[in-house]
């Protein structure tokens, strides 16, 4: 049994487009949910970096932050995340900066190493990106110098600076869904997200490798960390199985490929799986959290246990619209 605990709950949009929808639509549905979850008291919104899909409408995050931290009023707004080797480290700290010019203390800049689609549209966002891991690890340390000013003697950091200056900095964030870049969060004292919806294993493992190699920095006195997941939460088991039974082809689909396949419920409700697929979907929903609200409360209360963290940042993909409200709704009467 999972201990009773004051859970602060965030958002994931990766602003899907649904079945017959359009990328239009689905950012503004974006803004509709973060007016929601501000108004919902959900601590912070991100929103996700990919490339190269017809299903997802959020290639470039530091422009739709910008756009839902101006239709919002009190939630933290920041990228979950922006994808580093896609871009140059001073553009990147120059868009956030402006954000936080703009929304003081409200934004976060998360950032992760994966490319957000294929190595192909990667190259050709940044032709010099080696896919070399020691460059993202400069990269790192270059983001921190130039959101913080703290220029080495002789480093390039002393002659070039991020602009605006200002009082105040983004909060820095780290995705992972390994240990290693968890241990590289560690030794830059930066807060660590870890992303169970990506990869269900060895999360709580590599948290707690993170707070014991844990450096303070000058922007992170002590370790900071959540985990973020799929969640579908209904007012019946009846819809809540729809709604997994959606996402469980869906995922399917991508290990398979399709990453542009999107399926309706009346499309897969009679879909038969092979064994071999069957096992597959098994898994995946390691990789998500269903059910009603007592049945999501206990799982999301075992799973900040086995995390030891304080925060679930959540997101929910769904066929239909009101479908993805109505589960941040409900969340929020549990937890908010």
């Amino acid at each position: 049994m999972a201990r009773q605990k004051k859970l602060k709950l965030s958002v994931l949009d990766q602003s899907p487009i649904r079945k017959g929808s359009n990328a239009v639509e689905a950012l503004q549905e974006s803004v509709q949910l973060v007016q929601l979850a501000d108004r919902l008291g959900f601590t912070r919104y991100w929103v996700s970096e990919h490339h190269n899909t017809a299903t997802l409408a959020g290639s470039a995050p530091e422009i739709l932050i910008a756009r839902l931290a101006a239709a919002s009023e009190r939630i933290r707004v920041g990228s979950g995340g922006v994808m580093l080797p896609n871009h140059s480290t001073l553009k990147v700290a120059e868009n956030f900066r402006l954000l936080e010019a703009l929304y003081p203390e409200r934004i976060d800049l998360g950032i992760g190493r994966a490319p957000g689609g294929d190595r192909i549209t990667a190259h050709l966002l940044n032709p010099s990106n080696s896919f070399n891991p020691r460059e993202f690890v400069q990269q790192v340390a270059d983001l921190q110098a130039y959101l913080s000013e703290n220029a080495n003697t002789g480093s390039v950091h002393e002659k070039v600076k991020a602009i605006p200056h200002i009082d105040t900095m983004p909060d820095l964030w780290m995705l992972t869904s390994s240990g290693e870049s968890g241990l590289l969060a560690a030794h830059y004292g930066i807060a660590l997200s870890f992303a169970h919806f990506i990869y269900p294993v060895g999360g709580p493992q590599a948290l707690q490798n993170y707070r014991e190699q844990f450096r303070p920095s000058p922007w992170l006195k002590e370790p900071q960390a959540s985990v973020g997941i799929f969640v579908f939460c209904a007012d019946t088991e009846e819809k809540a199985q729809q709604l997994q039974s959606v996402m469980d082809h869906r995922l399917l689909n991508l290990e398979k490929g399709r990453i542009d396949v999107v399926p309706s419920y009346d499309e897969i409700k009679d879909y038969q799986y092979s064994p071999a697929e069957w096992e597959r979907v098994l898994h995946n929903r390691g990789r998500m959290i269903t059910g009603t609200p007592p049945q999501v409360k206990e799982q999301l209360l075992q799973l900040a246990d086995d995390y030891e963290v304080d925060e679930i940042v959540i997101a929910t993909i769904t066929d239909h619209f009101e479908d993805r409200l109505r589960s941040y709704e409900l969340l929020a009467e549990l937890f908010l």
